[in-house]
């Protein structure tokens, strides 16, 4: 991994020897039939700031659960 764009802004987010150091949330959708995608793979990064804008937009709040071990 050399680097990661925010999608959104263009922010590079922090990544030190290859590995990441920021945390983003990444999205992948391959779309199937009965969309105007038809078997296309879409990808994208965003950052932690642009998320929280994007949710804040939401009209449904999304649904928030503690997690008690991270994988």
């Amino acid at each position: 991994m050399e680097h990661i764009r925010c999608n959104k802004c263009g922010r590079m987010l922090f990544v030190q020897e290859g590995n990441q150091k920021e945390d983003c949330l990444k999205v992948q959708k391959e779309w199937g039939y009965f969309s105007e995608k038809d078997l296309e793979l879409h990808e994208f990064h965003m950052c932690e700031t642009c998320y929280d804008e994007m949710v804040r937009g939401f009209v449904i709040p999304i649904r928030k659960q503690a997690v008690e071990e991270v994988l």
